[in-house]
């Protein structure tokens, strides 16, 4: 289905399907719905391809970035949702071609350990301490997940481990995530490459535009992940074929279709569509920061996801341990804290809970920073996309990925069609 260097190119992103409408490409005229970073990379993939097309961006809102945002105060710097992109080649194409190469730099080697807090007890999470719990039973789950249409917990039978990997992608636990959807490659969902998986994956380490990472590394930009938002607009707002409108509130592509007097095939949604408030997962995040000294004895690492239900806080991410740039002022540490409205979780609980999780001195710091809302995908989500034939395209987070890799490949994908 797909060449070799397709592969090479956007590796298991193949995997996922792309919503896009044929006609697509014959448009003298696109209208893209959102202004998120999907919504963005695609409006400047196509502007920046084909100056003769006419790109119009179409934002509900009153600002750029959607799920992305950069919360500062003061020294202190923090993300409210993403934080860093893991190793793709079509992310670092994309910060090569913005010219934020000197911006992006790799995540601290020593901050890579990850760890599990359940029950009162923290344990370290690495390979063997998953295969340890049983590697046949590991096998025979994977093997089951290739019939398609598991969940997580299925297909990684170890409730812990299986719920924190969940918490620490998509806020929900693995009982009621879809495997297609969160592992593809692991599940043989979708299309399979042409030839072996570890030949494709040599050559893709290879053609890294900016640097090699490391396996297991993450990649940040110096001032937060707004930095790639903030570049993207002002390489948008430089194409003379680009136009954005913000407070934009559009029912449906159909509607904006016909009010636009375009074909359906124009319209790029990168917004949600026909998702009802209950599927999604609501949470509040915050920014806790300590001293150095009091922090001594939290070790370095990436960050601790918590699948017991009865804290308030589903996972800790150690911001200024992982990135190469500051997140905190000199002598101090910044920690991130998400806690789940389903767990009823408050400032005072969240507060209270953090001498349990992280040290018993008062932070120095303690601000909620944000709301998020991430979409639920249940079980046999990814099987019932329909991409046959689309008479628009569907793009972004809300639909078959959740990651700023996927939102980036798919976005590169859409643009080569032009």
């Amino acid at each position: 289905m797909f060449t070799q260097e397709e592969w090479v190119r956007y590796g298991d992103e193949l995997r996922r399907p792309l919503h896009i409408a044929e006609d697509l490409p014959k448009s003298d005229r696109v209208f893209v719905v959102g202004a998120g970073l999907s919504g963005l990379t695609i409006a400047y993939r196509i502007a920046s391809k084909r100056p003769d097309i006419s790109v119009v961006l179409l934002e509900k809102g009153r600002d750029y970035g959607g799920t992305i945002e950069t919360w500062r105060q003061d020294e202190w710097l923090c993300d409210v949702a993403v934080n860093a992109a893991r190793p793709h080649p079509a992310f670092w194409r994309l910060v090569e071609d913005l010219g934020l190469a000197s911006t992006f730099l790799p995540s601290n080697p020593n901050a890579s350990n990850r760890w599990i807090s359940s029950g009162g007890k923290t344990t370290k999470l690495t390979p063997w301490s998953v295969l340890k719990k049983g590697p046949f039973k590991l096998l025979r789950g994977v093997r089951t997940g290739r019939k398609g249409k598991m969940s997580v917990a299925e297909v990684f039978p170890f409730p812990g481990v299986a719920d924190a990997m969940t918490l620490g992608i998509v806020n929900d636990v693995s009982a009621n995530v879809d495997a297609d959807f969160l592992m593809p490659s692991i599940t043989r969902f979708g299309a399979s490459p042409p030839q072996k998986w570890s030949t494709i994956k040599r050559r893709m380490q290879r053609s890294y535009p900016l640097f090699a990472p490391e396996p297991g590394s993450t990649a940040s930009f110096v001032g937060g992940m707004q930095t790639l938002v903030d570049r993207l607009v002002e390489r948008l707002g430089q194409l003379d074929n680009v136009e954005v409108n913000f407070g934009v509130n559009v029912d449906s592509p159909h509607a904006l279709a016909e009010a636009k007097g375009v074909p359906v095939s124009s319209v790029v949604w990168c917004a949600p569509l026909g998702r009802p408030p209950e599927h999604f997962t609501h949470l509040d995040v915050y920014a806790v920061g300590y001293t150095n000294a009091d922090t001594v004895n939290v070790a370095a690492g990436y960050g601790t996801l918590i699948p017991d239900s009865t804290s308030p806080i589903s996972g800790v991410l150690h911001e200024s341990d992982v990135h190469a740039s500051p997140r905190a002022p000199a002598g101090h540490r910044l920690f991130r804290l998400m806690a789940p409205h389903a767990r009823k979780a408050t400032e005072a609980s969240v507060k209270a809970s953090l001498k349990k999780v992280l040290c018993e001195a008062e932070p120095v710091l303690f601000e909620k920073i944000g709301e998020r809302r991430i979409p639920c995908y249940p079980s046999g989500y990814m099987a019932s996309l329909d991409v046959h034939q689309p008479a628009f395209t569907r793009a972004g987070w809300f639909y078959s990925g959740v990651s700023v890799t996927h939102v980036v490949a798919e976005a590169e994908r859409i643009g080569a069609r032009f």
